[in-house]
């Protein structure tokens, strides 16, 4: 199941409270206060990971919270502080405030970390409490409450080309000859009802060259609008490089023009992000195994006008597929961002970003 939305409900864990407590020892008359603070509750945390490509693990479980920090002790012994969460989401997520609506990040990087919510702070022991002129204090704090917060997730593919066109015009049959990837194909409209992602590699070691291309589903007339499948899918087309435009000259699309096949979608791309009829675009004739001559003639001028490269191929036999595969990834190459390496920001040395757990800390001086 493809999930590219959900909204989720976080907690991040409650400040263990400070304790109060004062010594009680054999010769030690005036002991004094030894109340302990509480632990900070644990933050939430959330992660891209590679290992992830929807998000449908949060369809289905949407309240996350953290552990609560442990309560002060006597002795001057602090509690525990909670453990945090981490969540998982897929490379390309684009977290936004539930409430504002405000974007928070844009998870492009493998590994990319950030806290969601903090956890609350643990309350202080008796022991801070105490002056000159006030020597057993019965006061102590209750911890802090952890951040809560509503969010809104939003799966946005990462990929280097987007197939785009009406449906049932071969994208498919297309993205499984040309990569691994091995989408459901059948001879009618909205086969296709989740994007399909492929690698498709180019050339030989060591000049061997990969790229990414997403069958990207449902784009018919209105689609900005709500029609057919199109208003859920269009905004993974924003993240491509280059576009990919596959127009039908066969007689068995049940359309007449294929000229205005390509004006239509063109359009719908336009009304939804005017930045994408800017994107690089490689123009498509398919099944030219069963072309009509007087389409493919009408679609080759067309193209001239609009100075388009056009590439004429057929999915089923092969032909073209090659010149088309080499086509996309020399334009790829040449208007692919430049990747940010995790390891490319210079190292500095920093704080623990977590406390040990009063459990697990070794060598502990009381």
């Amino acid at each position: 199941m493809f999930i590219d939305e959900a909204r989720i409900r976080i907690k991040a864990g409650d400040g263990g409270n400070g304790c109060m407590a004062f010594r009680r020892e054999k010769f030690v008359p005036k002991g004094g206060p030894s109340g302990g603070d509480g632990g900070h509750g644990g933050d939430i945390l959330m992660e891209a990971s590679l290992s992830h490509n929807t998000l449908v693990h949060f369809r289905f479980n949407p309240e996350h919270k953290s552990q609560r920090g442990g309560h002060g002790l006597g002795s001057n012994c602090s509690g525990y502080s909670g453990e945090p969460t981490i969540l998982k989401v897929p490379v390309g997520t684009i977290l936004y405030d539930d409430v504002t609506g405000e974007q928070i990040h844009d998870f492009v990087r493998p590994n990319d970390q950030i806290v969601i919510a903090r956890g609350g702070r643990g309350g202080r022991g008796n022991q801070h409490f105490a002056t000159s002129t006030h020597q057993a204090p019965r006061e102590h704090e209750l911890g802090r409450s952890g951040e809560e917060r509503n969010y809104r997730l939003e799966l946005r593919l990462l990929a280097d080309a987007g197939l785009v066109g009406y449906p049932n015009v071969g994208k498919s049959t297309l993205i499984s000859v040309l990569s691994a990837a091995r989408p459901k194909v059948a001879n009618y409209a909205f086969t296709t009802l989740e994007p399909n992602l492929g690698v498709v590699s180019v050339g030989e070691f060591p000049y061997e060259l990969s790229f990414t291309i997403a069958d990207l589903p449902g784009l018919i007339e209105g689609a900005h609008l709500g029609a057919g499948l199109g208003i859920q899918f269009l905004k993974h087309i924003e993240r491509t490089s280059v576009i990919v435009h596959l127009v039908d000259v066969s007689d068995g699309s049940g359309r007449e023009d294929p000229v205005e096949d390509f004006k239509v979608i063109t359009e719908e791309l336009r009304s939804f992000d005017p930045a994408l009829s800017a994107k690089p675009t490689i123009l498509v004739a398919a099944k030219i195994d069963v072309a009509n001559p007087d389409k493919l003639k009408k679609l080759r001028a067309s193209a001239k006008r609009r100075k388009l490269p056009l590439f004429e191929i057929s999915a089923v036999s092969g032909e073209g597929i090659e010149r088309l595969k080499f086509a996309v990834a020399e334009l790829v190459l040449k208007h692919r961002a430049a990747p940010i390496a995790v390891d490319d920001a210079p190292k500095k040395k920093r704080k623990p970003a977590y406390p040990p757990l009063a459990s697990s800390a070794k060598g502990r001086k009381h």
